[in-house]
This record gives structure tokens, sequence and C-alpha cells, in this order.
């Protein structure tokens, strides 16, 4: 979950801003007693839970450690949940779609071979291709010493600046004014066998660079810092300088899929959708992130069908493919949905990470009251739905931004209202928040994101004993009574929004 430079997020930050300035609407008034969904929060158990977390722990460990999209753990954890619906009483459908893959599968290395022998700090750029290169280099339009505002360096950024270049030979770039995308592909169509893209130089970015490139290349890009740029240029004034560049990454097209189960009663013109993400990061089994929300809304759905739930709403469960490369999962599905069918949906509740080690209770702000930017209209009314809950079991909760970073991303940047629960990922957990929620002060909320220790013994463990275990207790069942609400609300009587 939750990549720490999702586009998605400038994306959904801009559609957003302008929701900031519209005059404030009346949150429709939410008339649902806690004890009406007491014996479906009561069947939703932690159990049932872990027991999918279980099976896609087993899945990843039979599959190099990772459920990523593009891989086979995502493959067969596509298997599981769709076998686990089909038992059920869904008739879920699998949605495929292409993506770019990215993985690296060994550090880079750039070495200068002659006239001076050096070894330099550097990285392999995100959907750089594969190669073991040495060749002469050749500076491609540098700016030394840099201009005074950053990205006031063109180097790369016209196919022009490459008249001359010998193919074949080591593109220098210098960062600055378009995309490192742009640049690597103005070198590979001149015939460069290698990129390096060092920094631009003004205060604050002088450090090594590395970046994604957008799409995937066939030659190895690599980043380095501005001294180390610079040096290498002011060398080949001289005379030629030769540079090594390795890399070894998987940088290609494959396919993965979403999938979609539905409750088949409820009026398909009043669709609630009920979504989280299914991979992995490349790096571990993504027991936590996101096993606990996926799990969790598959337990859900298990669980209303099996107490024979009749939803005056269509209940649309979904399981996100690619989030972990830029929500691509839920954006390919918002995409292309027409507008009428988009319209049909009144809301999308979004759980991505309920189960953190050294958990907080988190509520998305859908009024803003809290953070930058609130939700689109109707937000806010989801946001209450959850603080009514936690007021009414005497659960303190905390507030968190829609800043783009996970599924819901695509659904309010075409307006449509959201909301959620997440239980922290890299954020630091504060002395007060320790104090209210337990857990350990000036540690991550999940110790283990994106990391191969997210594990399933990892999200029953925590700072504390069993306290993973007690987020995904507390949340579900918030979640629960949430999409039992929603199932049954007569949105003409009580709309999410009344002018």
């Amino acid at each position: 979950m939750r990549l720490k430079a999702h586009a998605w997020a400038v994306v959904v930050l801009a559609a957003l801003a302008a929701l900031v300035a519209v005059p404030a609407a009346t949150t429709a008034p939410t008339t649902f007693p806690l004890a009406e969904s007491q014996g479906f929060r009561k069947a939703v158990t932690v159990a049932g839970i872990r027991e999918h977390q279980a099976a896609l722990q087993g899945i990843a460990t039979a599959n190099d450690g990772t459920r990523s999209s593009g891989t086979d753990g995502y493959g067969d954890s596509i298997d599981y949940v769709v076998g686990r619906l089909e038992a059920a009483g869904y008739s879920p459908v699998v949605q495929p779609f292409e993506f770019a893959f990215f993985q690296e599968l060994a550090p880079a290395v750039l070495e200068q071979t002659s006239p001076t022998p050096t070894t330099y700090a550097t990285g392999t750029f995100t959907y750089s291709g594969s190669g073991d290169v040495t060749a002469a280099v050749t500076p491609v339009d540098v700016q030394i010493p840099p201009g005074a505002a950053p990205n006031s360096s063109t180097s790369g950024c016209e196919a022009a600046d490459f008249a001359g270049f010998t193919p074949g030979n080591v593109a220098l770039i210098q960062r600055g004014t378009c995309t490192f995308g742009t640049k690597a592909a103005n070198a590979q169509a001149a015939g460069a066998s290698a990129v390096v893209i060092f920094n631009e130089g003004q205060p604050g970015r002088t450090d090594l660079i590395v970046g994604t490139l957008g799409a995937p290349f066939t030659i190895p890009v690599v980043g380095l810092s501005f001294a180390d740029g610079a040096a290498i240029r002011n060398q080949t004034l001289d005379g030629p300088v030769t540079l090594h560049v390795k890399t070894s990454t998987e940088s290609e097209i494959r396919e993965t899929f979403n999938v979609v189960a539905e409750t088949p009663e409820g009026d398909p013109n009043r669709v609630v959708v009920v979504g989280a993400h299914l991979d992995s990061v490349l790096a571990g089994p993504g027991i936590n992130d996101n096993g606990s929300g996926s799990g969790m809304i598959l337990e859900i759905a298990e669980v209303f069908a099996a107490q024979d739930r009749e939803a005056r709403n269509k209940l649309r469960f979904m399981w996100y493919g690619a989030e972990e490369f830029n929500l691509l999962g839920s954006a390919f599905y918002v995409n292309g949905l027409s507008q009428a069918e988009r319209d049909k949906i009144e809301l999308m509740l979004n759980f991505d990470m309920v189960g953190s080690p050294n958990f907080v209770r988190f509520v998305y702000d859908g009024n803003g009251s809290h953070t930058p930017v609130a939700g689109p209209p109707g937000s806010a009314a989801i946001e209450q739905v959850f603080l009514d809950y936690f007021s009414g079991v005497g659960l303190l909760n905390a507030p968190t931004a829609f800043d783009g970073r996970s599924d819901y991303g695509p659904f309010i940047a075409v307006g449509i209202p959201a909301g959620g629960l997440f239980t922290g990922a890299e954020g630091i957990k504060t002395a007060q928040q320790a104090t209210d929620y337990g857990g350990q002060a000036g540690t991550q909320y999940d110790p283990c994101y994106h990391q191969a220790c997210d594990t399933f013994a990892g999200t029953g463990g925590g700072t504390s004993p069993g306290l993973g275990l007690t987020a995904l207790d507390q949340m579900s069942d918030a979640a629960a009574h949430a999409v039992l609400l929603w199932s049954k609300r007569n949105f003409d009587k009580e709309p999410l929004v009344t002018p």
C-alpha cells in the first residue's frame, strides 16, 4: 500500500482542490443503532480473517516470498479469493489488465575503467533495462556550473541534444526541466548503450538521484550525484573516459487482475463499492499490506452471504491488482466506467492496512476538518458513520488525510464519495498516540511496512503481544457495521448530501 510518490496523489489533490471551496452541504442524518449490526459484527471474526491471511502467507511462501502483481504469487492469490467467493455463492468476475512490471534483480554497478579507475555510488532507475556495458561516455548538453534555479538544465530533453552522438556510447545526462523518461528515451533513440543521469547541482539537488522512467526501457539507466557527474564531464574535456554500467532487471509489460463480486440482490442503480488491494510489494508477502484489508472484506462478503442478508443497495466487493505499482487496478476499473456507471456508485469504502502491529485507529477525514483536503461531497457522511460507531463503542480514533495514496484515489478523482479505515504504515507513533492506543512511541505504525517481515507471524505480534490482532478485531467490527449500514441505507429518503 501507499507508495511514497504516487502520481495519483497529484491527480487526486488537483481534482479535489476545487471541492474545498464548494459551499458546505448538509450531511444527511445517520439512523442505524449499533444493535442492528451486532449479529453481523459478531460473525465477522478475527479467526476468519486470519484464516485468509494464513492462506495468503502460504501462497507467498510457495512463490519466493511475494504476492506482487505480475508474479505467480499474485495469480495464486486471485485463485484463492475467487475460490472462496464461489464457495460462498458469489459469481466473481476476474478483470484482466496490462501494466508495466519492474523488478531489480541485483544492485547496479557504475565504474570508470579509464583513465582513472573509480567506483561510484549509483542506483537503478525504475523501469531500467538490463545490460552490462563498457563504453566511452558522452556528456549531453550538460550545464556546469548549474543554473541558479532548479530545472534550468535542458540536458537530454530534445532530440537535437544528441546531434553527433556516437551510437554505442554511454550518455551522461543532467537532471532538469523534462522527465527522466524523456531524457532516457531520447538517448535510447540516439543509440546510447546506457544512460547515466546525474543530479542538477543546486542546493538540495546534489545527492545521488534515482527515479522512475515511467515505462519499460531496454538499456541500463542509472543515477549519480552531481559531484560525480560533474567530475566525469570535466574529465571528458581532457580526453576519452570509459564507463562500465551494469544493471539486472525485469522490466516488461505483464498482465494482472482485479476481482469483482456483487451481491445478487440490491438496487443496481445504488452501488456501494467495498474495496481493498490484494497485491503485495515484491519485497514481501504483504500480510498486513494488504492481506489485512483484502482478508477482512473477504470475511465480510462470506458472512453477508452465509447470513442470507438482503441488500437494499448492491454491494460490490472489489480486490484490486497492481496497487503497489501506482493504484493501477483501481484506476483501470474507474477509467473503464462510463459516466452513467460512475453515477450509479453511491460511495466507495477503502480498507488498506487495518491490522498494523503498532496501530492507530485512523478514519479518512471526509469533511476535511483536520486535514488539508475534504473528499467529494458525501464523504463527510461516510466519515461520520465511523465516528459515530467508535463513539458508540467507546474507542478513540484519529483523522487521516485523503492524500491519494490508496485505491480510493481514482474514485474521489472523479467525484465519487469515499471513506474508510487505516491503521498506519511508515508514519511514526507519537507519545500521545502510544498513551491512547498502546504500543511504542517513536516507532513506525507498521515496522515491517513494505518489507519481507510483513508476515503472518509479524502481524500477530507487534510492539505489544497481539496488538495487531487488537487492531484487526476493532477495525473489522467498524467495517462490518459500516458495510451493513450502507447495504440498507434508503438513499432516496436519506441521500448522502442534502442541499
